[in-house]
C-alpha cells in the first residue's frame, strides 16, 4: 500500500495532481482543499494517499493533511452509499472543520448544499456518523481537549479517533482506551495507546 508520495509537482488540476517521484509520475485524485494548498508546478510536494482497489481499477487519492484523508476514509468505510467520488465532493465542498461542525449540529441543510450530496445523503451522513459510528462524541471530546490545552485528554481523544478510523465503534474504542490509561503509570501518548488498544481488542 502506498502511504504517501513525495516529489515534484508535475501537473495540477482542481481534481488531480501528478507527482513526479524519481522519474515516475503518480496520478492522484484530490479534493479542492488539497489543490488550494499545492505549490507551483515543479515545486516539492508531499501528499498523503489512499490506495483504492476495485475489480476494475486501482486508484490513488491524495490529501494535503491527515484530517482530509481520515475524513475521506471515514466516509467511504462507514457511511452507506458513499464511494470515493462522493467523498471527494464532500471534501471539495466544505473544509474538514466545517463538516465536523455541521454533523455535530445536525446541520443537514449545509451538508445538502455540497454538490452531489442532497438532502437524503446529508441525513444519512449525520445519522450514521452520530448513531452507528459515534465519531461525533470523539470529535467533540477532541475539541474540548484542545480548548483546555489538556495534553493527556488530547492524546486520549486522538487515540479514540485513530481507532474509529481503523473501523472500531466509538464506545468500544473509548472504553478500551480509558481502561489502558487507568492501568498505566506512564505518560499518555496517542500512538502507544492505539497500539495497545489494537492488541487488547483482537
Amino acid at each position: 500500500m502506498i502511504a504517501f508520495l513525495r516529489g515534484k509537482l508535475a501537473e495540477a488540476y482542481p481534481h488531480q495532481a501528478i507527482v513526479d517521484v524519481g522519474g515516475v509520475g503518480y496520478a492522484t485524485n484530490i479534493p479542492l482543499t488539497t489543490f488550494d494548498k499545492l505549490p507551483q508546478q515543479g515545486g516539492e510536494v508531499r501528499l498523503l494517499t489512499h490506495h483504492h482497489v476495485t475489480e476494475r481499477e486501482h486508484t490513488l487519492f491524495g490529501f494535503y493533511t491527515e484530517d482530509e484523508r481520515d475524513l475521506f476514509r471515514l466516509l467511504i468505510d462507514r457511511v452507506s452509499g458513499i464511494g470515493p467520488k462522493m467523498a471527494l465532493s464532500v471534501l471539495s465542498g466544505m473544509p474538514v472543520a466545517a463538516f465536523k461542525d455541521a454533523v455535530i449540529r445536525n446541520d443537514t441543510a449545509a451538508l445538502a448544499r455540497i454538490k452531489g450530496v442532497g438532502k437524503k445523503t446529508a441525513e444519512r451522513i449525520v445519522l450514521e456518523l452520530k448513531d452507528k459510528v459515534g465519531v461525533v462524541d470523539a470529535w467533540q471530546a477532541a475539541e474540548v481537549a484542545r480548548g483546555t490545552h489538556d495534553p493527556k485528554q488530547a492524546a486520549i481523544s486522538d487515540a479514540v479517533l485513530g481507532l474509529i478510523a481503523l473501523g472500531y465503534k466509538q464506545s468500544e474504542a473509548q472504553k478500551t482506551v480509558n481502561d489502558l490509561v487507568k492501568a498505566s503509570t506512564e505518560p499518555v501518548r496517542a500512538d502507544k495507546l492505539i497500539r495497545e488498544a489494537l492488541r487488547a481488542m483482537q
